[in-house]
């Protein structure tokens, strides 16, 4: 017998490739020296943010100026955020965001010093009024997007400024109106927690925001509203839910930024202010909660002076440049600004995103965060 031959391999099996098997990858894990080095960079972290203001396992001790400056910068973060959910989230923009944390600030300290309340009375009351005057001002300019509607905002700002703040029975007139501390946290370094924890809650509230059926559609809606429009989302109450969170979130920061002043006066809320937050917030990165957070507490730091001084730079500011250390944040702002615009569309927030994934547990890459589109374009004129 003779054997079976086989036939020659015609040229399309030649070049047949077998199908390949798709292997899962396996979910990174670090190693425990990576847990390990997580874990000091977090307890590091901490210990910056809760030990060393309160001057607790600290090497240095810092003055009451200090922490008084710690506490503002804790209190611009919550403005931030207030800001980002009106402009990262809705894609309107605010210029007059002044009047929403003075309207905040002149009602809890009325709610203190004239009606006799406690301070964590009055600062619910000033957040309800914030989102009052925010839901008003919503109502009267849901037409209106893009430059109009931050026209709007901004001529608000500029009535609240000459008008509101002018009335002497809520603000104090020229004079102020004194806003005591609540009972048990007087000093700067008490307060400062105070600032902290309502940080931390305006954070979880925000988070849930993003979270739930309203946040989703926000987002929907700044993509394109007609498109969210043809989903069936309602583009004008969802509208009006973000200027109200916003303007809530603002009133809470206000009534903070108050108690934290303990006097209180008109000329505080200025447009420079708004200016000034609005910044903070583009600079931090639009739609990116700890970016927005660390922008503001850098805008913060550098409006204060304190950067300057820590820096040792005062003597060249003040004296070669002849500028005031109290208005760097204005004069170095606006050239951050055209550099988020331009280089670094995601802000801050981009710069710490590889940081952030690492600290959470994932791999380092450098490339996480990366925003090619420019965020502010995403404001609809």
């Amino acid at each position: 017998m003779t054997a079976t031959q086989t036939p020659p391999e015609t040229p399309a099996e030649k070049t047949a490739v077998l199908p390949t098997v798709s292997v899962e990858e396996k979910p990174f894990r670090p190693r425990a020296s990576g847990v390990l080095g997580r874990g000091v960079v977090w307890a590091a972290v901490a210990w910056l943010v809760l030990a060393v203001p309160g001057n607790h396992l600290s090497p240095f001790d810092l003055g009451v100026s200090d922490v008084g400056v710690l506490s503002t910068a804790a209190i611009f973060a919550i403005i931030g955020l207030s800001l980002n959910v009106l402009i990262g989230y809705a894609g309107q923009i605010s210029l007059g965001h002044q009047a929403f944390v003075g309207i905040g600030a002149f009602t809890s300290a009325f709610v203190v010093t004239d009606l006799g309340m406690e301070f964590w009375l009055a600062v619910p009351v000033a957040a309800f009024m914030g989102g009052v005057q925010a839901a008003v001002l919503g109502a009267i300019s849901l037409r209106l997007s893009g430059l109009y509607f931050a026209l709007v905002t901004l001529a608000y700002g500029m009535f609240a400024e000459e008008s509101l703040f002018g009335i002497a029975a809520l603000t104090g007139g020229e004079g102020g109106k004194a806003a005591p501390r609540p009972i048990g946290f007087e000093t700067d370094y008490q307060y400062y927690y105070v600032c902290l924890a309502f940080l931390a809650l305006v954070w979880w509230l925000d988070l849930r925001l993003t979270r739930t059926k309203g946040g989703r559609a926000l987002q929907a809606l700044r993509e394109n509203p007609r498109v969210a429009s043809s989903y069936g989302i309602n583009v004008k109450a969802y509208t009006m839910l973000a200027f109200v969170v916003s303007g809530v979130f603002a009133a809470i920061g206000g009534s903070l930024l108050a108690h934290h002043d303990e006097v209180i006066v008109p000329s505080s809320f200025d447009f420079e202010l708004a200016l000034l937050f609005v910044l903070m917030t583009v600079v931090g990165g639009l739609r990116n909660r700890l970016g927005v957070v660390l922008g503001s507490v850098f805008f913060a730091l550098l409006g204060s002076g304190f950067l300057v001084e820590v820096l040792h730079l005062t003597g060249f500011v003040e004296g070669v440049i002849g500028l005031p250390k109290e208005f760097v944040a204005l004069v170095i702002g606006p050239i951050l600004l055209l550099l988020t615009i331009t280089r670094f569309p995601g802000g801050i927030g981009q710069q710490v995103a590889p940081i952030r994934g690492w600290m959470l547990g994932g791999r380092f890459d450098r490339h996480a965060g990366a925003v090619k589109e420019i965020e502010v374009n995403d404001v609809r004129a």
